[in-house]
C-alpha cells in the first residue's frame, strides 16, 4: 500500500527584493531613426534601465595587446575630452567589426569603457562582444538601488503577535537572528518574476488578501489514484480530483475517528485544528509584498501554482507523485494539461523511510524537464519525553537523489531541536524556535493563515504567529530558487543545487553546552546541536549570495577567439549592400585613428 505523507511543520499544539568632436559625429551617425524610436519605446517601461530589451549598456575591457589599444593609447590622466575621443574610436571600430554602433559613456581605465547601443538588451550585447578577439572581458552595467525593505507591517514587528523580530528570517543576518537568510539584499537584484512555483500541499486559501493576484490555476489531485470514499473523507470537500485546489480545511475530530472513515491511518494522535498549511507555505514564498498590508515574501513577484495533495491526516505518495508531474507541465494520463508549469516544487511533506523507486521516478522525471524539487528534511519524533524527542534519519522526498533536502535551525544557527538531520541534507534555513517554554513563540517562522478553526473564514486576511519546522524552512529555499530563476532562467535543478550549497554562509562556532549534530542517518533523536556539513548540509541559506552568483553580468570570450565577419559585399541593393552611412563611418573611424598621439603623463 503508498505510504501515507504527512506536512512537514510544527505547532505548539501539534509540533510537528558629452562626448566632443569627431566622436560625437561618429555616434550621431551610426544612430538610426528605427533604433532611436525603439529605445524610446524600451525607456517607457517599468524595467530597471539595465533590464531594457531595445537599450544596451556594458563595460567592456580590451586586451592589452588589442591593435585598437596601441594604436592610440590612453593615460591614466587624460583630459575627459581625450579620454571620449579614444573611447569612442576604439568603440567605433569594435561596433563596426560586428555591424552596430557603440557610443561610448565613460573610461574607467586605460583600457576599460562604457558603451551603450540600441536595438537590444545590455545581455545580448555583452554576449556579442565577448566574442571578439580584442575584448578581454564584457559585463553588463548593472543599475543599482538602495537596499530594498518592503512596507508589509509584519516584516518589521509583529509584537502584537508576540514575535517581536517580526520577519526575522528575512532579515540580513546580525549577532542575535545568525540564520536570517538577507532577502532584502536579494530583492536589488531578483524578486521572482516570470517563475512559477508549485506548491503541493493542502491547497491554499486563493482568496487571502496578501495573496492577492499571486496564484495560477491549479489541481486537487486528492482521489486522482483511488476515489473510494475513504479519500472523499480525506478531501473534505465533498469530491475527487478536480480544478479547485482551495483548502477546505483540515481539521480531526474525535468524531473523525470514531466513525473510522478517515482509514486507519488516523488516529486519535491526529485531532486537531486546521493547519492552513499550504497558505502558510504559499505566504513564505510569495506573499504581496509592498502593499502595505501583512508580511513579505521570499520571492514576492514569482507565481504559485496550489497542487492540493493533502487532506485530513495527509495524503497518498501515489497522488504526490502524480501531482508533481503534473505541475512539472508532464503529462499524466487522466489529468488536464498544466498550462503553466513550475520551475520550482515546494515539498513541505514527508515520511519516515528510504526513498522509494516509485518516488524517485518521478523526481527524475520532473529534474529532467528542468524543475528544481525542494524537500522539508522532516521534523523527527515528537515526545513529552525531551530524551525520546528530536530530529532523526531524512525522511522522504528529501532523502531521494536530485532534491534539494532542508535542514531547519534556530535563530542562533544550530540546529532546531526537531530537524531531522544527516549527510541528504543540502542546506539549512530558519525553521522557527520559541525559546521560552511558554508564553509568545518569539522567533516563530509567520506566515499567512486562516482563523478558522475547522472551515475556513471568507477573504481572512488572518496569519500565523507560531509556526516552526522544517516546513517553513523549505519554502524559504524554493523562494530564493524563484529568484535565482527570475534573473537567470538557464539554471539547472543541478546548477542551482550546487550554487545554493557553495554561496551558503558557514554555520556559527560550535555554541558553549550544546552538543555536537551527529553524522549520519542516525536513529537517536537528537535536540538542538551544532550543526556540521555532514549533518545539516552545506551551510547556512544566503539568498543574497546565492542570486549574485548567477547573474548573467559578464561573459567570458571563447577560448580561440573567432574571426571577425567581412564587411558585406558591395552591392547596389539588397540587403547585403554596404551602405553610405556605414562607408563613412569607416572612413572617420579611419582618419580618427591616424590622428596624432597627445603627450599625457601616464601614471
Amino acid at each position: 500500500m503508498p505510504a501515507l505523507f504527512l506536512p512537514q511543520s510544527s505547532r505548539p499544539s501539534r509540533p510537528l527584493k558629452f562626448i566632443a568632436g569627431a566622436a560625437g559625429l561618429l555616434a550621431a551617425l551610426a544612430v538610426s531613426t528605427a533604433a532611436m524610436a525603439a529605445g524610446v519605446a524600451g525607456s517607457a517601461t517599468a524595467l530597471n534601465p539595465d533590464q531594457q530589451p531595445n537599450y544596451a549598456r556594458v563595460i567592456v575591457r580590451f586586451k592589452q595587446e588589442a591593435s585598437t589599444v596601441k594604436a592610440r593609447p590612453l593615460a591614466a590622466r587624460a583630459t575627459a575630452t581625450e579620454a571620449a575621443d579614444v573611447a569612442q574610436v576604439r568603440g567605433t571600430t569594435l561596433g563596426l567589426r560586428h555591424d552596430m554602433s557603440l557610443r561610448a559613456r565613460r573610461s574607467l581605465d586605460t583600457r576599460t569603457h562604457v558603451y551603450t547601443a540600441t536595438g537590444m538588451s545590455s545581455v545580448e550585447l555583452a554576449r556579442r562582444l565577448a566574442a571578439d578577439g580584442e575584448v578581454e572581458s564584457v559585463e553588463v552595467d548593472r543599475w543599482w538601488r538602495h537596499y530594498s525593505v518592503p512596507n508589509d507591517p509584519l516584516y518589521a514587528t509583529a509584537a502584537a503577535g508576540g514575535v517581536t523580530a517580526g520577519q526575522w528570517y528575512l532579515k540580513a543576518p546580525d549577532s542575535t537572528v545568525v540564520s536570517s537568510i538577507n532577502a532584502p539584499s536579494a530583492w536589488d537584484t531578483a524578486t521572482g518574476t516570470g517563475v512559477v512555483v508549485a506548491v503541493l500541499d493542502t491547497g491554499a486559501r486563493l482568496d487571502h488578501p496578501d495573496l492577492a493576484g499571486q496564484f495560477l490555476p491549479g489541481y486537487d489531485v486528492i482521489g486522482f489514484s483511488n476515489s473510494s470514499s475513504e479519500a472523499i473523507a480525506t478531501a473534505n470537500d465533498g469530491n475527487g480530483a478536480d480544478s479547485d485546489p482551495s483548502d477546505p480545511g483540515d481539521w480531526v475530530s474525535q468524531a473523525d475517528i470514531d466513525s473510522g472513515r478517515l482509514g486507519t491511518s488516523c488516529t486519535k494522535d491526529d485531532i486537531a485544528n486546521s493547519s492552513w498549511h499550504g497558505t502558510r507555505v504559499s505566504g513564505l514564498i510569495a506573499a504581496a509584498t509592498n502593499n502595505g498590508l501583512g508580511m513579505a515574501g521570499v520571492a514576492y513577484n514569482a507565481k504559485i501554482l496550489p497542487v492540493r495533495v493533502l487532506g485530513k491526516c495527509g495524503g497518498w505518495q501515489s497522488d504526490i507523485d502524480a501531482g508533481m508531474r503534473w505541475a512539472a507541465g508532464l503529462s499524466v494520463p487522466g489529468l488536464p494539461a498544466n498550462p503553466n508549469p513550475a520551475k520550482v516544487i515546494n515539498m513541505s511533506l514527508g515520511s519516515d523511510g528510504s526513498c522509494s523507486s516509485t518516488y524517485q521516478s518521478a523526481v527524475n522525471a520532473v529534474t529532467t524537464a528542468g524543475v528544481t524539487v525542494v524537500a522539508a528534511a522532516g521534523n523527527g519524533v515528537d515526545n513529552t519525553d525531551p530524551t525520546k524527542a528530536g530530529g532523526i534519519g531524512v525522511g522522504t522526498p528529501a532523502n531521494c537523489a536530485n532534491v534539494i533536502g532542508v535542514a531547519g535551525l534556530r535563530h542562533a544557527g544550530t540546529k532546531v531541536g526537531f530537524s531531522n538531520l544527516g549527510p541528504q541534507v543540502s542546506i539549512s534555513a530558519p525553521g522557527g524556535n520559541c525559546v521560552n517554554a511558554t508564553g509568545a513563540c518569539l522567533y516563530a517562522i509567520l506566515s499567512t493563515s486562516n482563523s478558522g478553526t475547522t472551515t475556513p473564514v471568507a477573504a481572512d486576511n488572518a496569519y500565523n504567529y507560531t509556526g516552526v519546522g522544517t516546513s517553513f524552512s523549505t519554502p524559504l529555499v524554493s523562494g530564493t530558487v524563484a529568484l535565482m530563476l527570475s534573473i537567470n532562467a538557464s539554471l539547472t535543478p543541478a546548477q542551482i543545487r550546487s550554487t545554493l550549497m557553495s554561496t551558503a554562509r558557514a554555520f556559527p562556532a560550535a555554541a558553549a553546552g550544546v552538543a555536537q549534530c551527529v553524522a549520519g542517518n542516525s536513529t537517536t533523536p537528537q535536540q538542538e546541536c551544532n550543526c556540521t556539513t555532514s549533518t545539516c548540509g552545506a551551510g547556512m541559506l544566503d539568498a543574497n549570495a546565492a542570486v549574485k552568483a548567477v547573474v548573467p553580468t559578464s561573459t567570458t570570450p571563447p577560448t580561440t577567439p573567432t574571426a571577425s565577419p567581412a564587411p558585406p559585399a558591395t552591392s547596389s541593393g539588397g540587403g547585403g549592400a554596404m551602405s553610405g552611412l556605414w562607408l563613412a563611418a569607416l572612413a572617420l573611424a579611419a582618419i580618427a585613428l591616424r590622428w596624432p598621439k597627445r603627450s599625457i603623463s601616464r601614471r
